[in-house]
């Protein structure tokens, strides 16, 4: 597994939602692009749903903790959207990121 991190973009506008797959790692530095990718599919209509799958990432337990503040919230950090627009974030998780790192750590 790279530490890159690349993330694919699904939308399907007919069923109002977006799924966003991220895969790498996960860090509270990349997680400010993944707030700029969740930024501009939650623009491209109202009330869409977003998904956030990083199950097949390595999250650092900081970065999963913004993204939940996101999702409780439903709004993406001020200085990403200064508008504030709702976000419908729902998050696919490893169940212990911390867990998912350290076994990135011993496998390397």
């Amino acid at each position: 597994m790279t530490d890159k991190l690349n993330v694919l973009v699904r939308v399907d506008i007919d069923c109002a939602r977006a799924k966003i797959a991220a895969q790498g790692r996960v860090t509270t530095q990349s997680l400010q692009a993944l707030y700029v990718v969740l930024k501009r599919a939650n623009s491209l209509m109202e009330g869409l749903a977003l998904e956030i799958d990083v199950t097949r990432a390595r999250v650092e337990p900081d970065a999963l903790k913004q993204l939940r503040a996101c999702s409780q919230s439903r709004h993406l950090p001020a200085h990403i959207d200064p508008f504030q627009a709702d976000c419908k974030l729902t998050i696919l998780a490893p169940e212990d990121s911390l867990t998912t790192m350290r076994k990135a750590r011993l496998a390397a």
